[in-house]
């Protein structure tokens, strides 16, 4: 029987909203899916008991994830037909983010890349287990699955994220250094700098989703890279002179990215990977204006682990 609303329920559900769109958006890799799980969320917080709840905040964690599980399912056929890489929405986040190391890798661009090689049951099982610190018990609530369901896929999750994860990167100091490095010498076309700062086999992705001109395929190699990015302020891009190209520094998904604008829309935004010396091993450009409108947008995302 649904309990009659209260301003209560209201607070509470704020109070962690948060934190679901923060589960949501890892499991999902998308901002608006993300809010939509929310949303739902919200809807069937609002027809439970809410008086058996016993703890709110689990509660409506198992059923942002379960939600956000379902999405991700539904979404598997458009992942894999889509055109060129897939990569994930970029998000703006807090200095907050940055600062923790353990959170800022678990919204980097790259682990979600590396999250998104997972199957949907074992990407929500990480990212409940790994990042959130749910049991075993409590996800299996979540995913409706057995508990020794959810510790096996827990398992083959945590060892393919070993994997493909470097275990040792530069500080989040030395990451911006670097970036602010990187941004000065592509748009003054400082080729030498910009080699000085790639590992010898960085690897360039890019989505352009079939909506505008990407490299379908990585781009691999300092040489080649460096080339690519050196050509910011020499070549029109998407209509854009540049002249009119604005590049900015800003955080994105826990780390340094630039955001390349253009007089009245955002172009396209670029996160980096780095090794434990500072180098660049791996680039992630974004310019399908489909996943761009969250940094459009310009508003900063709290996905700080509780």
């Amino acid at each position: 029987m649904t309990q009659p609303y209260s301003d209560r329920d209201q607070q509470v559900f704020n109070q962690h909203r948060n934190l679901l769109f923060s589960v949501a958006y890892r499991i999902l890799g998308t901002v608006a899916d993300a809010e939509d799980a929310v949303q739902e969320a919200w809807i069937k917080w609002s027809a439970a008991d809410r008086s058996q709840v016993a703890d709110p905040k689990a509660y409506l964690a198992r059923i942002a994830s379960n939600l956000a599980l379902q999405r991700l399912r539904s979404t598997q056929h458009q992942r894999e037909t889509y055109v060129g890489p897939w990569l994930p929405e970029p998000i703006l986040t807090s200095g907050d983010t940055a600062d923790d190391v353990t959170n800022a890798e678990s919204v980097s661009t790259a682990m979600l890349v590396v999250l998104e090689t997972l199957s949907p049951l074992e990407r929500a099982v990480f990212v409940l287990k790994e990042v959130f610190g749910f049991s075993h018990a409590e996800i299996a609530e979540a995913v409706e699955r057995s508990e020794t369901a959810v510790r096996q896929a827990a398992h083959r999750a945590r060892e393919h994220v070993r994997a493909r994860r470097p275990r040792f990167t530069a500080d989040p100091s030395r990451q911006r250094v670097v970036t602010e490095r990187f941004l000065a010498a592509a748009t003054g076309g400082d080729l030498n700098t910009l080699m000085e700062l790639l590992s010898p086999d960085v690897t360039l992705w890019t989505d352009g989703g079939g909506k505008v001109r990407q490299a379908l395929r990585p781009v691999v190699g300092a040489q080649t890279v460096a080339a690519w990015f050196a050509a910011v302020g020499e070549v029109t891009y998407q209509g854009v002179e540049p002249a009119d190209m604005n590049a900015a520094l800003v955080e994105i998904n826990g780390g340094p990215g630039l955001v390349f604008s253009g007089p009245d829309r955002v172009i396209a935004t670029v996160t980096f990977d780095f090794d434990a010396e500072g180098r660049i091993t791996t680039i992630h450009n974004i310019a399908n204006p489909d996943k761009l409108q969250a940094i459009a947008d310009g508003t900063t995302r709290d996905v700080r682990t509780p």
